[in-house]
């Protein structure tokens, strides 16, 4: 359990990063739910809540994410089910239990970069931009790869694309995290592929897509190869749930099943 010494709610965001920034140990609060693992000492923790980020919002041509909003809500949102192949309802749908999703939240989740997370995976498959307080707007796969800095994450924003989306996710029991997370996407020759709880963080496997974009007609043959190449261009890692040979031997599967998801449903 962590030790917090002191709490803030701020008005402003300026607020917020003011105190955010003012010494190494302050830290956000979202919902707690990850952070109660841990046993830091949190000098201030500043909590967002007065600051209107828990909303889902969908325009023409896009669905905003407010930091503040819980997996739950992500999870039941309408306009969320209804794009991608319902993939980024699907991917939260087995994270532990309801009343744990009735907490965790997304900015958390986003900014965290836990490797653990299903809803990271698939949002990386995915048209997708974050916006930072202080680092603007910019695409999560670049996020993904930047070093750890003091922000506020405010929203996540999906771009709605006719992507046709598969989710897949391996478990020792069903309320435990992953071994191992797949995502694919495809937008006509435009193809995703991200594995996550490798165990580390989600990655885009590069090699295996540009296969894919060059094979012109997609075989069964073709899905085997990508499949096995993105398993073999992702390094992994053991931990207490998997080792790195597992992890590797799942990942060919799972991609498989997840590229041959996604041509059926074309």
């Amino acid at each position: 359990m962590f030790t917090l010494l002191n709490i803030a709610q701020p008005d402003t965001l300026q607020e917020a990063y003011q105190i955010l920034t003012a010494k190494k140990s302050n830290a956000i609060l979202g919902g707690c739910a990850y952070l109660r693992m841990g046993s830091q000492t949190i000098h201030t923790g500043v909590d967002l809540s007065k600051l209107g980020l828990d909303f889902i919002k969908e325009y023409d041509t896009y669905i905003e994410i407010g930091a503040m909003a819980c997996l739950r809500d992500v999870e039941t949102n309408k306009a969320i089910a209804k794009w991608f192949s319902g993939i980024v309802a699907k991917s939260v749908r087995s994270i532990i239990g309801v009343q744990f999703r009735n907490v965790a939240t997304v900015g958390a989740s986003v900014f965290s970069r836990y490797g653990f997370s299903d809803f990271l995976t698939a949002l990386m498959v995915l048209d997708t931009e974050i916006e930072l307080y202080k680092g603007g707007r910019l695409p999560l796969a670049r996020f993904m790869d930047m070093s750890r800095a003091k922000d506020i994450l405010l929203k996540v924003i999906i771009h709605k694309t006719p992507r046709t989306a598969a989710y897949l996710a391996l478990r020792n029991s069903q309320s435990d995290y992953p071994v191992l997370t797949v995502a694919v996407s495809r937008l006509d020759d435009d193809w995703k592929i991200a594995v996550g709880a490798r165990p580390t963080r989600a990655k885009l496997a590069a090699q295996a897509v540009l296969l894919l974009a060059n094979a012109g007609d997609v075989t069964p043959d073709t899905l085997d190869q990508a499949a096995r190449l993105a398993a073999e261009e992702l390094p992994f890692g053991a931990n207490m749930r998997a080792s790195a040979e597992y992890r590797r031997a799942m990942c060919t599967t799972l991609v498989k099943r997840g590229l041959a998801e996604v041509t059926a449903c074309r």
